[in-house]
C-alpha cells in the first residue's frame, strides 16, 4: 500500500506551482509569533487601503479618486486566490481538502503581492477523496462554504455585493487552475475536470460561463476598470463586460 504523502511533501509540491500556492504551517491550537495575525476587520481595512493606494498611484491619481468598493473587490480577489490556490493544488495532486476555518488561518500584513498565509498543521491530515465528484463535493462544502463564505461575508461590509464576491471567487478558481496547468501540463485533464465540477456546484453555480471558444467568462465584474482615470481602465480577460 502506498503511504500518504507527508505534510511537508505536500507543501513542497504546492509551493513549486507559484507564490499564490506557497503556505506556511503552525501547530494547531497555538498562536504563531509576529508578524502572523488572525483575520480581522483591521487587517482587511489595511489591505483594502493598501490596494487603493497602489491603484491610485498606477493611475496617477490621488488616493481618494479610487472608490473604496473597487479597492475592496481587488483586495478580495487576491485573498480569495490565496485560499483557493493551495486548496485546489492539494486536491488535484493528492485528493486532499485544505479547508480550515477563517479564524484558524494566520496572515501577514504585507503590501503588494500574495499575502503570506499559514495553515494549522492538522489541516493536512485526513483521507484523500477517491473520485473527482466526491472531491468537488468536499471542496464545495468545506472550502467554498467554509473560509471563502466567511471571507465574502466580511468583505460585504465594504459595499460589495455577493454577486461580485462569488464572481471573484470563481475567477480565483479558474486562475488557480490556469496556473497549475501552466506549471504542470501533465495535470491539465485532472485540473480542468475538477474545476468544471467545482464551478457547477453552489455557491459558484451560475457565476460563470464558457464561451463557444472554450474560454472562461465570469458573469460579473471585479470593478478594477473603474480604478483608472475616468473609470476607463482595461477589462480583465474573463470580465462579463468584455465583448
Amino acid at each position: 500500500m502506498t503511504k500518504p504523502p507527508t505534510a511537508s511533501a505536500v507543501i513542497g509540491e504546492i509551493a513549486v506551482l507559484g507564490p499564490f500556492f506557497a503556505v506556511d504551517t503552525h501547530p494547531a491550537g497555538t498562536e504563531p509569533p509576529d508578524p502572523w495575525q488572525p483575520m480581522s476587520r483591521a487587517l482587511l481595512e489595511a489591505r483594502v487601503t493598501g490596494v487603493r493606494e497602489r491603484l491610485a498611484v498606477a493611475g496617477g491619481q490621488p488616493g481618494d479618486a479610487v472608490e473604496i468598493r473597487v479597492a475592496a473587490s481587488v483586495a478580495h480577489l487576491g485573498l480569495a486566490a490565496r485560499l483557493v490556490s493551495p486548496a485546489l493544488a492539494a486536491a488535484v495532486l493528492h485528493g486532499l481538502v485544505l479547508a480550515p476555518g477563517l479564524a484558524d488561518l494566520r496572515w501577514q500584513p504585507v503590501t503588494g503581492g500574495p499575502v503570506p498565509l499559514s495553515l494549522p498543521d492538522d489541516t493536512l491530515a485526513g483521507d484523500p477523496a477517491t473520485t473527482p465528484t466526491r472531491l468537488a463535493d468536499e471542496l464545495s462544502g468545506r472550502l467554498l462554504d467554509g473560509p471563502l463564505r466567511e471571507l465574502a461575508a466580511a468583505m460585504e461590509e465594504f459595499s460589495l455585493s455577493r454577486h461580485i464576491l462569488w464572481g471573484n471567487t470563481a475567477s480565483a478558481v479558474n486562475g488557480a487552475a490556469t496556473m497549475i496547468t501552466a506549471a504542470r501540463p501533465d495535470l491539465t485533464a485532472r485540473t480542468r475536470t475538477l474545476t468544471s465540477l467545482l464551478l457547477a456546484r453552489p455557491p459558484l453555480r451560475d457565476t460563470s460561463t464558457t464561451t463557444p471558444e472554450g474560454t472562461f467568462r465570469r458573469r460579473s465584474c471585479c470593478l478594477i476598470y473603474r480604478a483608472a482615470p475616468g473609470g476607463k481602465g482595461a477589462l480583465c480577460g474573463d470580465c462579463v463586460l468584455r465583448r
